[in-house]
């Protein structure tokens, strides 16, 4: 049980690893089959899951409980319209002995009828379809939030659901603190426009604040999950900022965080920060929780980074703040509508540096993608602890 925290961390100081790198090498001749998924928050499906009998059973439990089923090598079927490049199916299927069949649909009409025989489906599926899919143990979605697919016939469901959490940090953190840089600096606002013009003069003076440096700065970050926790390690250990934060779960603080609280701190936090960070997963609880009255609490100097989900931010209110001075910038990966219509005020905005939800785009974040599908459904087929479970009454 002691390797359990290293699901979905590493040592602070450690550099970026994926979910599961310190994961000690489990044995593909398990005792028991379909033993756990691990979850929290997803009792439901634990009662469910206990009563089945034969085949693989994803056993939702806390604490762990032993399951009687044995280990078997019927053949497992996954369902998807995602096209996996065949290199990927086969870094798929070579992670386990018992054979893995992944019929890709064309379709939605063919990935409709191919679910009667589905045991894994990866990508969106919906909660109307569910009936379709009567041997449907698991799915494993294809992003990070599952806003989009989870309702309430996923929730009383007994099926599965995991996602990418964690997966796209290394790109986004990047991207986060690119953003930051373009506007503390002045990139965005004072050179890059002289550059479209083919000019090029200095803005300011060398003691002006038209320039600012971020160490010693206070970054509040909302969300201390796999995005906020790659933003706040860089920045505290690259930029020597100083790291502030709120999170849903009461999960320990880490070494490079100077305080980490629950969501009822956020409003006390706001007007402490030099730079708020929304990395917040998108639920009915955080949808449009950056509005006016947080803008107007925030610091003059201060920069806002928009980095999860862009319904979590009121865009008018944001505009109104960059436009009056009430903050100094912005830098957004997301937006509210994507992408903003041409006429959307945003456009009018100098202090604002954006990009188009890109930031966890690479070839490294697929090869990412791949390992950690692979990875689940190997420890799928032994009966082993899947990473990244969804609690699905609390949305992520």
């Amino acid at each position: 049980m002691g390797a359990v925290p290293h699901l979905f961390g590493e040592s602070p100081r450690a550099p970026f690893r994926r979910p599961y790198d310190n994961l000690a090498t489990m044995p593909e001749n398990p005792v028991t089959r379909r033993m756990f998924v691990a979850a929290a928050g997803a009792a439901p499906a634990a009662a469910a899951a206990q009563t089945m009998a034969g085949g693989r059973q994803p056993v939702v439990v806390a604490p762990y409980l032993q399951s009687n089923i044995q280990a078997q090598q019927q053949p497992l079927k996954i369902v998807t319209m995602y096209r996996f490049e065949p290199d990927e199916v086969r870094k798929i299927q070579s992670v386990t002995s018992t054979k893995v069949e992944i019929e890709i649909c064309a379709t939605r009409e063919e990935f409709r009828q191919k679910l009667r025989d589905a045991e894994v489906v990866y990508g969106d599926l919906r909660g109307s379809e569910l009936d379709l899919a009567p041997k449907l143990k698991w799915i494993q979605a294809g992003g990070a939030g599952v806003e989009g697919m989870l309702d309430d016939a996923h929730r009383r469901s007994p099926v599965v659901i995991t996602n990418y959490a964690r997966t796209f940090a290394p790109g986004i953190s990047e991207t986060a603190m690119g953003l930051l840089l373009c506007l503390t600096r002045g990139l965005a606002t004072y050179y890059m426009p002289q550059f479209y013009k083919r000019q090029m003069n200095p803005v300011g003076t060398p003691k002006s604040a038209h320039h600012v440096e971020l160490a010693g700065r206070k970054m509040g970050i909302v969300g201390m999950g796999g995005i906020g926790s790659a933003v706040a390690r860089r920045a505290y250990y690259g930029f020597d900022m100083r790291i502030v934060g709120t999170d849903a779960r009461p999960i320990p603080k880490p070494e490079y965080v100077e305080v980490l609280r629950d969501p009822s701190w956020f409003m006390e936090m706001v007007p402490q920060v030099d730079v708020l960070v929304c990395a917040a997963p998108h639920t009915k609880l955080t949808e449009g929780m950056f509005n006016e009255q947080v803008f107007r609490r925030m610091k003059k100097t201060a920069y806002f980074l928009a980095l999860s989900r862009g319904k979590l931010f009121d865009d008018m209110a944001l505009v109104k703040a960059l436009k009056e001075g009430w903050i100094a910038g912005a830098g957004l990966d997301v937006f509210p509508q994507e992408p903003p219509p041409s006429s959307h005020p945003i456009f009018d905005c100098p202090n604002v540096v954006m990009s188009a939800h890109t930031s966890g785009w690479s070839p490294d974040r697929q090869v990412r993608l791949i390992e950690l599908f692979a990875e689940n459904v190997r420890r799928y087929v032994n009966g082993y602890p899947l990473i990244n479970v969804v609690d699905k009454q609390a949305g992520y």
